[in-house]
């Protein structure tokens, strides 16, 4: 087999894999055959662990100690600890080992809002109803089963390539990764904040024309459910910016347009914010703070029957080719109903507030 060079490291693939070649990376599985690395005077003395994730940088450190963790990487032969310290000329071998959920999930085929798609990356649409990954109640119809309907290579990428979340019933722009590459860089993404989420959301009342909420998240003792702002050791900080676009009246009450952008991406963020702010979503079953109760009034915007919460824009750089890439999607029929209905538009508008 041809070898390559990894700075000072002679790489020995014993099979093609998308680790041989960037040309390759965004459109190859998990290869089923093991890697070989020589370990020379540049890194001997580094940490198992440490050293494979410089080698193997489409990868994950947390899915190599996975590796590690399961036998799936050897060291002269030997079965090692993530902690070993390596020496010079060692023989490190690798067997990428599948995801962790790898089957554990069904096909199902189901409509697909497919806003882009190529080898490495797909964004899509997602509507309301529609649960993210199977759980507990929803072992079926999550928008999973329906990504590895329509690929099923995506079986060999964590959660079939699904790097962060919308609640069921938030309607909206989401990016999945197609590959373990492409997997790994839009993680460190998330992380490093490089990716952009712009929300659009309907609240009760007239909050200032912009603002920051800079509160930690954790979860309600009273309430497993739910979750709010804490001051508690275990709570996780959470900051999302706000902007005005408009305020209308309806019902003798103030209902305006917010867009909200995501500094970083707790469970609920949005919502739980926006009722500690003291303007709660429309519609939201379960942050409902100063809304009235439903039964007062059936329909119209008192009756809407889900959070009025769209994520409406999504930027990132793309994984493999780094250019910098924006969608933009209106909200779902009902939510764009309803603020049609207010008097709000016009719907479509591509640009941020935040530019």
């Amino acid at each position: 087999m041809p070898e390559s060079e990894c700075g000072q490291y002679i790489v020995r693939a014993m099979s093609t894999s998308h680790f041989e070649s960037a040309d390759e990376a965004d459109d190859t599985p998990a290869p089923a055959n093991p890697l070989t690395f020589r370990i020379d005077d540049q890194h001997a003395g580094e940490r198992l662990d440490k050293a494979l994730a410089r080698l193997i940088p489409d990868v994950s450190r947390s899915r190599i100690q996975q590796w590690i963790d399961v036998g799936a990487v050897t060291v002269n032969a030997q079965a090692i600890k993530a902690r070993r310290i390596l020496a010079y000329d060692d023989s490190v071998q690798v067997l990428p080992q599948p995801a962790a959920d790898a089957g554990a999930y069904t096909p199902e085929q189901m409509p697909l809002d497919i806003v882009f798609e190529d080898a490495t990356i797909v964004v899509l649409n997602k509507p309301p109803k529609r649960v993210v990954h199977p759980g507990a109640g929803n072992w079926s119809g999550t928008l999973l089963n329906g990504l590895l309907a329509h690929d099923e290579a995506l079986i060999n990428v964590p959660r079939a390539g699904i790097v962060h979340r919308l609640d069921a019933d938030t309607s909206g722009l989401m990016v999945v990764a197609k590959t373990l590459a492409a997997h790994t860089d839009l993680v460190r993404q998330l992380q490093s904040r490089t990716v952009t989420r712009e929300y659009w959301a309907l609240v009760l009342g007239q909050p200032s024309p912009r603002g920051t909420v800079d509160a930690a998240i954790g979860r309600d003792p009273r309430n497993p459910l739910r979750f709010k702002v804490s001051t508690s050791d275990s709570a996780k900080p959470a900051r999302t910016h706000y902007a005005r676009i408009a305020t209308k009246r309806a019902d003798s009450v103030d209902i305006s347009w917010l867009a909200c952008r995501l500094d970083t991406g707790r469970t609920h963020q949005i919502r739980v914010h926006l009722e500690h702010l003291g303007h709660p979503i429309i519609g939201d079953p379960t942050y409902r703070r100063r809304l009235p109760p439903r039964a007062d009034k059936p329909d119209g915007w008192i009756g809407f029957e889900r959070q009025a919460l769209h994520a409406c824009r999504l930027s990132l750089d793309h994984p493999l080719t780094k250019q910098r890439l924006t969608w933009f999607r209106a909200p779902a029929a009902d939510l764009a109903q309803l603020m049609s209905g207010l008097g709000f538009g016009p719907l479509d508008r591509a640009s941020s507030v935040f530019t």
